[in-house]
């Protein structure tokens, strides 16, 4: 059984399509009224059929009221990362602090390579996302003295100004699934965000997954605490009787979501399908029922549990990203 202990965040994962922007927007409001704590967008910008997913997010942003936003995840070799942390910060800035940064190594080379992105391999991939979340947290650091340069094999600075700052310490969650991915997410990010559909296994995966983020957190000397488990489920459905994962009763869903977040560390469940009616029982019914649960079981555990020094607490798309 694995628990972080992370508070729980329940989202909306919408698809960019330009040729229905306005209900795209409209749902990304349902999910703000619904009381849903993420509204999030895949961001392919050689997809000629999806709205820019920068441009989307500043529009929801300015449509909506409380409910956070990021990109899910932002394809890095289309975004250079000094021009994305000053986009980011601006952002967070606008919206009150409500944006948060999903990121990736690139997916979907071909399409990379057609709109003037880099072409990578997978280990130079995870190399350039590296240097690229190092540029990024440079740039947000108002507080570190002189301007940002940084050699990097693939992306590099020279004497840029550090700031805006963003309005809140904006959390770096990778998409990740293969393990040198993995490793960097436990070594340096703040949030592993995956999609179950694209899980070797399934959920029978995310022990082993989680395992690999473990290692390399207390390898770089982290709390592996340090790093929330996000997770994407595209295919849900509500339906009279279960049918799988998502796909059945409100009750059904809870009992689920209750098992992968006590038992998985799960602790943010981001849900596709563009359905307004889903998303708004998700927000107003299936989400209190499931943190009143999490909570009882969390405070019956801790009685349970004899003293220690110190309990571990945490922080606030495609294969391969």
């Amino acid at each position: 059984m694995t628990d972080y202990g992370h508070d729980l965040l329940f989202g909306a994962f919408i698809t960019p399509a330009a040729q229905q922007a306005r209900q795209v927007v409209d749902l990304a409001v349902t999910a703000d009224q619904a009381g849903l704590d993420l509204v999030s967008f895949q961001d392919h910008p050689y997809q000629a059929s999806f709205l820019d997913t920068s441009t989307l997010l500043a529009f929801a942003a300015a449509r909506t009221e409380r409910v956070h936003l990021n990109a899910n995840v932002t394809s890095l070799p289309l975004r250079p990362p000094a021009v994305l942390a000053r986009a980011a910060a601006s952002l967070d800035i606008l919206s009150g602090g409500r944006f948060e940064l999903g990121i990736g190594a690139g997916a979907f080379w071909d399409g990379i390579a057609a709109m003037g992105g880099r072409r990578l391999g997978a280990a130079q991939g995870v190399t350039a996302l590296r240097e690229g979340i190092e540029i990024i947290r440079e740039i947000w650091d108002t507080t570190a003295p002189g301007e940002v340069s940084y050699d990097g094999q693939y992306y590099s600075v020279k004497g840029a100004r550090r700031g805006p700052r963003p309005a809140h310490d904006i959390p770096v969650w990778v998409g990740a699934y293969k393990p040198k991915m993995l490793a960097l997410t436990g070594a340096v990010a703040d949030g592993w965000l995956p999609s179950i559909e694209y899980l070797p296994r399934g959920v029978d995966s995310i022990p082993e997954l989680n395992a690999r983020i473990d290692g390399a957190a207390h390898d770089a000397g982290r709390d592996p605490a340090a790093v929330r488990r996000l997770m994407n489920f595209m295919n849900v459905q509500l339906s009279s009787a279960p049918r799988g994962l998502l796909n059945g009763p409100p009750a059904a869903w809870v009992d689920q979501i209750v098992d992968l977040a006590l038992g998985h560390g799960i602790s943010a469940f981001i849900i596709g399908g563009d359905d307004p009616s889903i998303t708004e029982r998700f927000g107003a019914e299936i989400a209190p029922a499931v943190r009143e649960v999490v909570a009882r079981e969390r405070t019956a555990g801790a009685v349970a549990r004899p003293p220690r020094a110190q309990e571990p607490r945490g922080g606030v798309g495609g294969p391969e990203r």
